[in-house]
């Protein structure tokens, strides 16, 4: 099939799986409303316990949220990847003359849309809370890109469970170990005050390479080599979970 038709259908199946989501409110306020409840608990209860030195609070913690937001939104991707596997929508789409892989993509594109929204909703909250930056276009623009990776390599994560899980809950839970990650990282709390295996665990993992490439973006720092860490671990999660998808999906469909 020519990319004329892919693109055609896929742009098709991405306004669909789009329509969805607007339809489902409870998934809409979900995705939004669970990082900001974090986001003013931890700015407004335990924000004057934790030293961030001279830096505000909410600056300091603002880019763990971020992929708090991005890690919420990509749940619900897997859930509606396994629903319309449930429903019977794949093997009718696969009777009908389009790009077989333009629904993979359809949910793919769509969580990268519902994402963006989320993202500019909760930066919003965090503005009206405090929130100020005096980074430069091509810092923001560096930023986004981090944050484009990164969402593209959970959605596709996301994928999986949604090809492969055996219940909508199986599917559903894919989401909490990834919202439960940056709790254990330098989102929050500087690495330094945790205990040296949780440390260790904190400054090796990939979600705290993101954060402090973000925050120190934001913040106008130098970002050191936590930039390339922050994009190895972006582009070796995609690869890898690309591979993964691709091959579940062929098995799924064959």
């Amino acid at each position: 099939m020519s990319t004329s038709y892919f693109v055609g259908d896929t742009v098709a199946l991405t306004a669909r799986t789009l329509r969805h989501v607007t339809r489902s409110l409870d998934t809409i306020i979900t995705t939004v409303l669970t990082p900001i409840a974090l986001m003013l608990m931890f700015v407004y209860v335990f924000g004057g316990a934790i030293d961030t030195g001279s830096t505000a609070y909410v600056n300091y913690m603002l880019p763990g949220i971020l992929l708090i937001t991005i890690a919420s939104g990509v749940a619900y991707t897997a859930y509606r990847l396994f629903m319309d596997l449930a429903t019977g929508i794949f093997e009718r789409f696969q009777s009908m003359p389009i790009a077989r892989s333009g629904v993979l993509w359809a949910h793919v594109f769509t969580s990268l849309v519902a994402n963006l929204i989320s993202l500019v909703v909760v930066v919003g909250v965090a503005l009206v809370m405090g929130f100020r930056s005096g980074a430069g276009v091509l810092a923001w623009l560096a930023v986004i890109g981090i944050l484009f990776l990164f969402t593209l390599a959970l959605t596709w994560l996301a994928v999986i469970p949604g090809l492969t899980a055996s219940s909508v809950e199986g599917a559903g839970a894919f989401g909490y170990p990834l919202i439960f990650l940056p709790f254990v990282s330098s989102a929050f709390v500087p690495t330094q005050t945790m205990p040296g295996p949780v440390r260790w665990f904190a400054e090796n993992q990939p979600v705290t390479s993101i954060v402090d490439t973000i925050r120190n973006l934001l913040a106008q720092q130098p970002v050191g080599s936590s930039i390339w860490a922050a994009l190895a671990w972006c582009v070796g999660v995609l690869v890898a979970a690309y591979v993964l998808a691709m091959v579940a999906y062929r098995r799924k469909i064959a």
